[in-house]
């Protein structure tokens, strides 16, 4: 059940205000949800995603998700009143039909898999999920049919997870921004090493969260669920991912050390990397606001390489002073492979062997963890 303590928790009352629209694109997608193979690259997170939902609630305005995935739905979309699926992000979630029998089908396809076939870095695991988020908030103008639809999206998760763990030898990755996860920790607990639960937590700046995913539920929130986990017994990670410009190395160091009791297995690191209507998006609610920004670092390619690569090194650098560097997973974007930025480097050579050596590496899981400190 979702309890008002839980809603308080979700961010719905601070964030930014929900548009309504003549027919409100939130409701059930035809497609039911299923296990699917993957495409991740470089990011050693899993071999597959179950994605619980078309769109997602928390409207974070650097996602990849709605012109890499669903501005191929148009005109599916256009049937429940989404004209703009980039623009409009974060305004519907169209949530996938329940079918345990297609579900079953799916999973069984998935640990039939060989090993062969399957990316090492993927550690045979299932992400919740790739392209929304398995706990976010729904929000609907008649309270009936939110909670019709809250009920659905908690069932499609739970029954979900109840199978993989009671029909399958798969790992799952649980990567969720939302509290609402706490409803489940008793059923994280039963897989043992089998799942991992983490948050994406790019900063603890609730004044940066507001402007770059206005309708997620607070750094701060995220942090307390991570720490609930922690005392829970769950084995967790965290995402800080993606960082913003404004995040400076006070800032990383101040994630690092919330994170550094917690004991988490793994923490990626990602700098942030989005399109330019994405930037001017951002800008005019950051002005909306009064919050500045540093859009400089996106005016060119290379301006944006040297703040990616001062990100990426200056994390290392506080991961290395904390005693967290065995733990922290930098995902660089492919982008800064390329010929001009490693000949551009001091030492190209090395850089290319840091760059691969990230690239290929195989996240950590709990039975191999190593000790950090």
């Amino acid at each position: 059940m979702i309890t008002p303590d839980l809603l308080e928790f979700s961010g719905c009352s601070s964030r930014e205000a929900i548009p309504v629209v003549d027919r409100e694109p939130v409701d059930y997608w035809d497609v039911p949800a299923t296990i699917q193979p993957n495409h991740f690259v470089h990011k050693s997170l899993s071999n597959w995603s179950f994605n619980i939902a078309i769109g997602c609630s928390h409207a974070c305005r650097f996602c990849y998700v709605p012109s890499a995935a669903t501005i191929k739905m148009g005109a599916l979309l256009e049937r429940h009143g989404i004209a703009d699926p980039d623009a409009e992000w974060g305004e519907y979630v169209l949530l996938r039909r329940w079918d345990e029998k297609r579900f079953l089908a799916s999973l069984r396809a998935a640990e039939q898999t060989p090993r062969s076939l399957l990316k090492p870095d993927g550690n045979r695991a299932i992400i919740y999920c790739s392209t929304t988020d398995p706990y976010q908030a729904i929000r609907h103008s008649d309270p009936a049919r939110q909670r019709e639809l809250a009920a659905a999206a908690r069932h499609v998760v739970r029954r979900s997870l109840e199978l993989i763990r009671d029909h399958s030898t798969l790992r799952v990755r649980i990567l969720t921004r939302s509290p609402l996860a706490r409803q489940d920790f008793d059923l994280f607990r039963s897989f043992g090493t089998r799942l991992l639960f983490g948050m994406s937590l790019p900063t603890l700046r609730n004044d940066l969260s507001k402007i770059y995913e206005p309708r997620a539920p607070a750094p701060s929130q995220r942090l307390a669920t991570l720490q609930a986990a922690s005392e829970a017994g769950l084995h967790i990670y965290a995402a800080i991912a993606p960082t913003y410009p404004e995040c400076d190395a006070a800032d990383f160091h101040a994630t690092l050390s919330a994170l550094r009791p917690l004991d988490p297995v793994t923490i990626f690191h990602e700098p942030i990397n989005i399109r330019a209507e994405n930037v001017q998006r951002i800008s005019r609610h950051a002005a909306r606001l009064g919050v500045p920004l540093r859009t400089d670092v996106f005016a060119t390619r290379s301006a944006w390489q040297r703040y990616a690569l001062i990100s990426l090194r200056t994390m290392r650098e506080i991961a290395q002073e904390l005693g967290l560097l065995s733990r922290l997973h930098s995902w660089p974007d492919p982008a800064l492979g390329s010929t001009a930025t490693v000949q551009s480097q001091p030492n190209p050579r090395r850089y290319l062997e840091e760059l691969h050596k990230n690239w290929s590496r195989i996240s950590e899981w709990p039975e191999n963890q190593r000790p950090a400190f």
